[in-house]
């Protein structure tokens, strides 16, 4: 159903290789760059993440209440790609750990803009 998700930056080379680097963790990389904006995914049949300087040419701000969520292939891989997020300079929403009791385990963190993102495993 979803085909992209895409979040604002101010910072499009920072912005760019902080997401280089998460996304390597999860064996992602970059399928399109274009002068305002990059996209990462497998391929474009699957979803994708973008990040992109407004087209308004406004300053990119957070969405309160916004958030995209990552799913992980284990919980090794949640407490990876946090720990990752958090040595490039991103901060802690909420550090990894099952949710409630139906085996969501998930980590929270904001990147280099301020945008909130999740990656959580089920199982």
């Amino acid at each position: 159903m979803i085909g992209y998700t895409s979040l604002g930056t101010n910072n499009l080379d920072q912005s760019g290789a902080f997401y280089d680097a998460l996304f390597g963790c999860l064996g992602i990389g970059r399928v399109m760059e274009v002068k305002d904006f990059i996209v990462w995914g497998k391929d474009f049949a699957s979803p994708c993440f973008s990040i992109h300087i407004p087209f308004d040419g406004k300053a990119a701000s957070v969405g309160n209440g916004t958030m995209i969520a990552v799913r992980g292939e284990s919980r090794q891989q949640v407490d990876d790609v946090y720990d990752k997020a958090l040595s490039l300079g991103g901060s802690s929403e909420g550090a990894p750990g099952p949710r409630n009791d139906d085996g969501f385990y998930a980590a929270y963190f904001r990147d280099l803009d301020g945008n909130k993102l999740n990656i959580h495993f089920m199982g």
